[in-house]
C-alpha cells in the first residue's frame, strides 16, 4: 500500500499548485472571455462579443504595434551584442573573464522594476542625470521620457541593459561547445577570421541562437513592469502600453475582467503561433 501511494503523495504537492494557480485560472479566464458584464456584477453568456469588440479596438492594436515593434528592436540588437560580448569573453587572452562575466550577468539580477526605477531617475526631464549631464556641457535638456518620439528607444535602451547579459551565458556556452579542432582545421585549410566564423561558429551555435531568439522574443510579447514603472503608466500618446499591459489595465483598472480574459487568450495564441513558427524555422536552419 505505501509503495503504491507514496508516488502519489510526493507529486501531490506540486499538483495542488498546479491546478490552485495554472489549471483552475485558465478555465476561469476561458469561461469569462466567453461571458460579457451587465449591472449587477453579473455576467451573461456571449461567446462573440468581447471578440468583436477586440477586432476593433484601437488601442489593442496600438498595444499589439508597440509590443511587436519593441520585441524586432530588441532581439535586433540583443542577440549581436550578446554574441559579440560572449566572442570577446571567450578569448583567452582576457584578463579577469570571470570578473566580466559576472559583472554583465548582474544586471539581469535585479529585475524590471529596479532597472525602471533607475531609468526613470537617469533620465528624467531636468532632475536626471543625463540631463544634468547635458546642461553641464551646455546642451538643452531633452525631454526622455515625455516625447513621443522617445518612449520606445528608451524602453529598448533599458532592456538592453537587463537582458544582454543574460543572452551573453547562453553564447558563452555555445561556444564552448565548439570543438576546437574544427578552428585548427579551418586555419590549416588557409580560412580567415571571417569565414571560420561563418563556417564553424554559426553553425556550430545555431541550436542555442534560435533558443535564445524563441525566448527572448516569447519574453518581449510579456513586456510589461518594465515601461509602467518607468513612465507611471503608459506613457505619453500611449506609445508605451503592450499588451499584457492592456490586459493589466482592462482587468484590474476598469474592471472588465471578461474583456480582459479575451486578450489574454488573444495574447496565448500569438505566442504560440510565433513559437511554433520560430522553431520550424530554427530547425531548419540548424539542419
Amino acid at each position: 500500500m505505501k509503495r503504491r501511494t507514496a508516488p502519489y503523495l510526493f507529486v501531490a504537492p506540486w499538483l495542488v499548485l498546479f491546478c490552485v494557480f495554472m489549471a483552475w485560472p485558465l478555465v476561469r479566464s476561458f469561461y469569462l472571455a466567453l461571458h460579457r458584464p451587465i449591472a449587477g456584477g453579473d455576467f451573461v453568456f456571449d461567446p462573440f462579443a468581447n471578440v468583436s469588440f477586440l477586432v476593433q479596438d484601437q488601442l489593442f492594436w496600438r498595444a499589439i504595434i508597440n509590443t511587436f515593434y519593441f520585441a524586432c528592436l530588441y532581439l535586433a540588437l540583443q542577440v549581436p551584442l550578446s554574441l559579440a560580448l560572449a566572442l570577446l569573453l571567450d578569448r583567452r587572452d582576457v584578463r579577469a573573464r570571470g570578473f566580466f562575466r559576472l559583472a554583465f550577468f548582474s544586471t539581469h539580477l535585479v529585475g524590471s522594476v529596479f532597472v525602471a526605477v533607475i531609468a526613470n531617475i537617469i533620465l528624467g526631464s531636468r532632475r536626471g542625470l543625463m540631463n544634468q549631464l547635458l546642461i553641464m556641457v551646455g546642451n538643452e535638456p531633452v525631454a526622455f521620457l515625455s516625447k513621443p518620439e522617445w518612449v520606445m528607444p528608451m524602453i529598448v535602451l533599458s532592456a538592453l541593459w537587463l537582458g544582454v547579459g543574460y543572452g551573453m551565458i547562453y553564447m558563452l556556452a555555445a561556444l564552448q561547445s565548439v570543438d576546437r579542432e574544427l578552428y585548427d582545421a579551418a586555419s590549416v585549410d588557409g580560412a580567415g577570421p571571417v569565414a571560420r566564423f561563418m563556417n564553424v561558429t554559426l553553425p556550430g551555435i545555431a541550436r542555442v541562437l534560435s533558443f535564445l531568439t524563441l525566448i527572448g522574443f516569447v519574453g518581449a510579447l510579456q513586456l510589461f513592469e518594465l515601461p509602467y514603472v518607468m513612465f507611471q503608466g503608459f506613457g505619453p500618446g500611449f506609445r508605451a502600453i503592450t499588451i499584457v499591459g492592456y490586459l493589466f489595465s482592462t482587468g484590474f483598472e476598469v474592471g472588465d475582467l471578461p474583456y480582459a480574459s479575451t486578450v489574454g487568450w488573444a495574447l496565448a495564441i500569438i505566442v504560440g503561433m510565433i513559437a511554433l513558427i520560430q522553431m520550424r524555422l530554427g530547425r531548419r536552419f540548424s539542419q
